[in-house]
């Protein structure tokens, strides 16, 4: 099946669920666990995925979230 790019998309959940395209930055969340850093500031010039990361984030770690580890099947966390 052909992925779509999801142009406009913030949620992780969202690009998930709709199959769309999406770059694998879950190593993210495995590197900054491990850091162990008390502060971590993310810099990234505008439109370059901050608050699809922090989505995802949210996401992996938020009980909110609980029982959807579809959402996270087959990527690298």
């Amino acid at each position: 099946m052909a992925r779509t790019a999801g142009i406009g998309l913030q949620s992780f959940e969202r690009i998930q669920e709709r199959h769309c395209f999406y770059v694998d930055k879950t190593t993210f969340i495995k590197e900054w666990w491990e850091n162990e850093d008390e502060v971590t500031l993310i810099t990234r010039p505008r439109r370059f995925g901050k608050t699809l990361n922090m989505s995802m984030v949210e996401q992996f770690f938020s009980v909110k979230y609980a029982g959807r580890g579809e959402l996270f099947q087959g990527l690298s966390v």
